[in-house]
């Protein structure tokens, strides 16, 4: 997902789907106060952080083998919502997990979607992003 968005975060929703605002869900997530317990919750803070442009937080949860040295999310995508497919592992007993997900966007007032099968791993104890499969 390299397409940015400027949303603004809902009072009432997380963009990551959870019905509870995005300060007490994916926010704390954001801000270091509180990790991933599962590949899941990192996708869903991911999608999120795509969502609230928060490039740092993306780089900070991308495993150091395939991140890249800059993220750019520039651009005119609003990511709008997002579905979880299917998961496999990823729990908090796990070492690395899939999670295939569809994320939703609005570029430039066209909608779009985009499917990936991501695959996570635990990197010094925490969850990280480690590419598509």
């Amino acid at each position: 997902m390299s397409r940015r968005t400027q949303l603004r975060p809902s009072a009432t929703s997380c963009p990551c789907g959870a019905a509870v605002p995005y300060r007490d869900h994916c926010g704390p997530l954001h801000r270091g106060e509180a990790a991933a317990s599962t590949a899941e919750a990192l996708m869903r803070s991911r999608f999120s952080a795509f969502s609230v442009g928060d490039a740092g937080y993306l780089l900070r949860t991308w495993h150091p083998s395939t991140r890249p040295g800059h993220l750019d999310l520039g651009g005119g995508t609003r990511w709008v919502r997002l579905e979880i497919l299917e998961t496999t592992g990823g729990s908090a007993v796990h070492t690395e997990g899939t999670v295939r997900f569809r994320a939703h966007y609005l570029e430039r007032g066209v909608p779009g979607e985009m499917e990936e099968n991501s695959r996570f791993v635990r990197h010094g104890g925490a969850w990280v992003y480690l590419g598509a499969l």
